[in-house]
């Protein structure tokens, strides 16, 4: 396992606490703005670990892709990933 999915990795482990931390919270009817910003944290670990994850495809799928002649393929579905994450 390369370096970025081992980064990811451990950021999804942390956001899964986060996440079984949030479900108490809910479950204890804790304060609602406490509950929401440990939910954006958790966001915010999801997205990094993704953006290792898609720099990980770059740099070793895509890239051996374009040196077989097959790259324009793992192009177009980095462009559709892209593209999900705009339309959030």
């Amino acid at each position: 396992m390369n370096e970025e999915k081992k980064k990811a990795l451990q950021l999804l482990k942390t956001s899964k606490g986060q996440i079984e931390g949030i479900i108490k919270m809910i479950e204890d009817g804790r304060y609602c703005i406490d509950i929401s910003n440990q939910i954006i944290s958790a966001q915010a670990l999801l997205k990094k670990s993704n953006m290792l994850i898609l720099k990980q495809h770059l740099n070793h799928c895509v890239k051996d892709a374009f040196l077989h002649d097959s790259g324009e393929e793992k192009v177009d579905e980095v462009m559709s990933v892209l593209q999900k994450l705009i339309d959030k």
